[in-house]
């Protein structure tokens, strides 16, 4: 058995109601602590042989674009905070997971920050590390390594980040969402 799992039900589409065969269906709630500990509590309850994530993301500059579809090469904790200077992590601190599950869509380093970043400057600056953003990945990411159980994520890209990213996820998370399901199941993932 597989789990597939996304932030909340309209990044799932029909799958919440219909999963695909051999496949288990879940939302790990938003935000990356939530996701973590929705993740952990699905692998212990569901024991997957892989976790695929579906979602939503922004784009940091024209590496993308509105409506690309992406597969994570790896999920990336950073805040503005660091990139300034203002923060430091511990050295010890793990800040990057490698996608495990390999996945049929170009893959690009997806960045988490701890809130959703709202300025173009920000945007470039969290850039230097990746090419799109996204808030549960990281949460994700963390509870499948520590389970030892394969993890991908497919996203869509549905706003650029900064002043106007939540007006253009409103008018495109739900085609372009249902547009990734789509282009997954034509790829055989499902």
């Amino acid at each position: 058995m597989k789990l597939l799992i996304g932030a909340f039900p309209p990044e799932l589409g029909p799958f919440l109601e219909r999963p695909p065969t051999g496949w288990r269906v879940a939302c790990t709630g938003v935000g990356a602590v939530l996701a973590a500990a929705r993740t952990a509590r699905l692998l212990e309850e569901v024991k997957p042989d892989a976790v695929l994530f579906l979602g939503t993301c922004g784009h940091y500059d024209g590496r993308l674009k509105i409506d690309d579809q992406i597969w994570a090469a790896e999920a990336i904790a950073s805040s503005l905070s660091e990139l300034r200077g203002e923060a430091y992590r511990p050295e010890i601190e793990e800040t990057r997971w490698a996608t495990t599950l390999e996945g049929p869509l170009p893959a690009q380093g997806v960045v988490v920050p701890p809130a959703i970043t709202r300025t173009r400057e920000g945007a470039a600056l969290l850039g230097t590390l990746g090419a799109a953003e996204h808030l549960e990945l990281t949460g994700v990411y963390a509870a499948c390594h520590a389970a030892r159980v394969k993890v991908g994520a497919a996203l869509v890209v549905v706003n650029a980040v900064g002043p106007d990213a939540q007006t253009q996820w409103r008018a495109n998370q739900k085609k372009c969402s249902l547009q990734l399901i789509e282009q997954l199941m034509d790829l055989k993932v499902f």
